[in-house]
């Protein structure tokens, strides 16, 4: 182009293009070095050609030549050869770009100074994403230092989480992000584990930049969700005085446990400061109405190796009334949450891992409860927690690449406790309708009977029998819930507005596995999430209205549970104590030496609640008897469960120590193990390497030698003495000790587990598989 054959557009097109320049007099040198360069790499002008045209304007003007006038003009011709050559839309990005880095530089100093406030640092960010987004970006190579300095300021330090989110998480999403973070006017902290990892998951899906899954934007959300910093609980330490909190970790465990109540009573009667309250007020007041769960997201929370699963409380609250009551209830809820970081429970997992020394400080995730009000009942559609990796596969057509998802109807967290003689829908994702049993008598005695829900009056969850919630609210979308039986059959509704006999009904989740788009979209975000993470994840989820609603994920760690394994042959039967099918895991544990035996017939006997209370705190003294020795515990029905009718109840700190974790299900004796995977209980198991084992002894073919369990001597007295009459109390006769050696002639418990033929034994004899 010459400067005779410029037109009369490429003079309107160049004072609009150098109009939208001057509104940034102080970058025009910058803009018009981008456009050279862009004229340059398109071949379409070189700096040379531009700077002859010049030359010749000159002349024609009649006007002296000179460096200044040369650079004037040169300047208006690269303006008139850009606005000729590229669209307006090319001419808005090219200038946003240099705004952008203009505030990028502001942000990368920011964020490599000391003593930088929060405020400054929001304002830069605030006002880099002010920029509109186009098409041209801060390359990955220049901005990833920032996007690290945000991320491990206000999200997390944890290097494994960095790895990923530094991929991930852009600046914009760190915008959205800080808008939803509510700081403490004294105390800096991070928003913590839990809420990293579930914002990072959203960003991994659902990408600000780059293309987006259609389904995954018109079907998946996460909930409203507001981030409280460390900051304010370490605060409220601080204006109550309580910084002797801060050693109850080193005490021993009995210690601990003795003051646990004392502590709880302590957080209980302090107060947050008055400035801390209004502004829990205020927040109050923007969020509206609405039931919310106050979340544990402590520092070390959902890290790879240690995800603290049930270790640190979550509490629901209804959120409903007057502001003082909603206040209330709402520091309260902080108050369980940060009392639990004290638990015993959570100290010894922190001690089982090394993390003792780490200073654990709890933020808190504020979520909008997912569901919908029936009644004085809130709760979802379904929910509950999915794997990236299927270890339930009972059948070869299982793809355990696509996963499993263990589904509730209510509340999920039915499906992340052992609560009761009840059971979720496991769903291998490769195949939804895909289920275990055949009949419909089957299929109706392992599913789901009873509901948690959130009782807006009473603000507090509740447990409800499946068709009096059905009865009670007018469930609308039965339709998707349901399955009733006819003749001996059961199927799902064919109709949305087909009449339902809820008596004779089950909950199987067979239309929303099928007729909604929820198992394919959970299957391919569990892939995504996989990938990016570069190890197998688990997720919470909720569907409720059509909307798949992420509400946490954690990167698992490898478990040495997991691997190939094959049954030795020539196994003398007489030495067999029990087999097992059902497997989860490939594994092999090798000269148990002590077996805990907590007798299913002598425990079915006792008839009171705190008698069986009595045998779990037998059990949790036995596993503190037995540190430092390889042993086995083996009982009746669920471990773990808050029933105690259908198993002993214990916790994380009563187990700890054992190799191999033993349910045994007699006919008519407590209830029939099921599946543990995806619960916290099972998160235990996996992290600490306790190998879990189900035995059905009625079951066609199954070996269980009951006769050398009761018939070997109880060997607890040489771990401890007795001491007087009865200091085991109702534990006595239900509870014993095997000294496997000293029973079996210097031999001891070998178990061989294999998923891949779903089958395992437990043998007398050595190492290495000889009987």
């Amino acid at each position: 182009m010459s400067a005779e054959s410029i037109c009369s557009a490429d003079v309107v097109r160049a004072y609009r293009l150098h109009e939208q320049m001057l509104k940034y007099p102080h970058l025009m040198g910058e803009i018009r070095e981008l456009f050279l360069s862009v004229l340059r790499e398109r071949e379409l002008a070189s700096a040379e050609k531009i700077r002859c045209n010049a030359l010749k304007v000159l002349e024609s003007l009649g006007e002296s030549v000179s460096e200044k006038a040369i650079e004037e003009v040169t300047g208006i011709l690269v303006d008139v050869y850009f606005a000729r050559h590229l669209s307006w839309e090319d001419v808005e990005n090219h200038i946003n770009l240099v705004r952008k880095r203009e505030a990028f530089g502001t942000l990368t100093k920011l964020m490599n100074s000391e003593g930088v406030t929060f405020s400054r640092i929001r304002k830069a960010v605030r006002e880099f994403c002010a920029i509109p987004k186009g098409s041209l970006h801060i390359k990955p190579g220049e901005s990833l230092g920032v996007r690290v300095g945000l991320l491990s300021r206000f999200i997390s330090e944890q290097l494994p989480f960095l790895g990923v989110a530094k991929k991930h998480i852009l600046i914009r999403d760190m915008d959205e992000l800080m808008d939803r973070i509510i700081r403490n006017p004294r105390r800096d902290g991070r928003i913590g584990g839990k809420a990293a990892g579930m914002f990072l998951a959203y960003k991994i899906i659902l990408p600000a930049l780059g293309a987006k899954d259609p389904e995954f934007e018109k079907y998946v959300r996460i909930p409203e969700s507001h981030y409280f910093t460390s900051g304010f609980l370490t605060d409220f330490l601080d204006s109550n005085d309580l910084f002797w909190l801060h050693s109850q970790k080193y005490k021993n465990l009995e210690t601990i446990e003795e003051e646990f109540g004392q502590i709880r009573e302590t957080i209980h009667k302090a107060s947050f400061p008055a400035d801390v309250v209004g502004q829990f007020r205020d927040f109050l007041k923007k969020i509206g109405e609405h039931p919310l769960i106050i979340r544990s997201s402590s520092l070390l929370e959902d890290n790879v190796g240690f995800t603290f699963s049930g270790k640190y409380d979550s509490v629901f609250i209804a959120n409903q009334g007057e502001l003082d009551l909603r206040t209330a209830q709402f520091t309260s809820a902080l108050k369980q949450v940060l009392t639990s970081v004290f638990s015993p429970d959570a100290i010894l997992y922190r001690k089982d891992r090394n993390l003792l020394d780490f200073d654990e400080r709890m933020s808190i995730l504020v979520q909008k409860v997912v569901g919908r009000r029936y009644g004085d009942y809130f709760f979802p559609a379904a929910a509950g927690v999915a794997f990236s990796q299927n270890v339930y596969a009972w059948t070869p057509r299982i793809v355990r690449e696509d996963g499993l998802a263990r589904m509730v109807f209510g509340l999920g967290t039915r499906a992340v406790e052992r609560t009761g003689p009840d059971y979720p829908r496991m769903v291998p994702l490769s195949h939804p309708l895909l289920r275990p049993e055949v009949s419909a008598e089957e299929i109706r005695k392992y599913s789901q009977k009873l509901v948690d829900v959130f009782d807006l009056k009473s603000n507090s969850i509740q447990t409800i029998p499946a068709t009096d919630l059905f009865e009670s609210t007018g469930y609308p979308d039965l339709y998707y819930v349901v399955s009733a039986e006819n003749e001996g059959h059961l199927a799902p509704p064919l109709f949305k507005q087909e009449k339902i006999d809820t008596f004779r009904s089950c909950v199987t989740f067979d239309n929303l596995l099928s007729k909604t788009p929820a198992a394919g979209i959970l299957k391919r975000i569990l892939h995504q999430l996989e990938a990016a993470h570069g190890r197998p994840v688990e997720v919470e989820f909720a569907w409720d209205d059509g909307v798949l609603y992420l509400l946490q994920c954690r990167a698992l760690a490898s478990s040495g549970l997991v691997g190939k394994v094959s049954i030795p042959e020539g196994i003398d039967p007489q030495k067999v104590l029990f087999t097992c099918s059902g497997v989860l895991f490939s594994s092999a544990v090798e000269d148990i030496e002590y077996i805990v035996y907590v007798d299913p017939r002598a425990y079915a006997r006792i008839s009171t609640f705190e008698e069986r209370i009595a045998v779990g705190r037998a059990v949790g003294r036995l596993n503190r008897l037995l540190e430092g020795r390889s042993y086995a515990l083996f009982g009746p029905g669920r471990w773990g469960t808050k029933d105690v009718q259908i198993g002993v109840r214990i916790g994380y700190e009563d187990i700890n120590r054992t190799k191999v974790l033993a349910e045994i299900a007699l006919r008519d004796i407590g209830a029939a193990p099921e599946p543990s995977f995806g619960t916290h209980f099972f998160n235990d198991l996996v992290e600490a390497n306790i190998v879990p084992v189900a035995i059905y002894p009625d079951s066609p073919g199954a070996v269980f030698r009951e006769d050398f369990f009761t018939g070997c001597p109880d060997a607890i007295a040489s771990l401890e003495s007795r001491g007087t009459p009865g200091a085991w109390g109702s534990a006595e006769g239900v509870v014993k000790v095997i000294d496997v050696a000293a029973c079996s002639g210097g031999e001891y418990l070998q178990v061989y587990l294999d998923s891949e033929h779903q089958e395992g034994v437990g043998f007398l004899g050595r190492s290495g598989g000889k009987g």
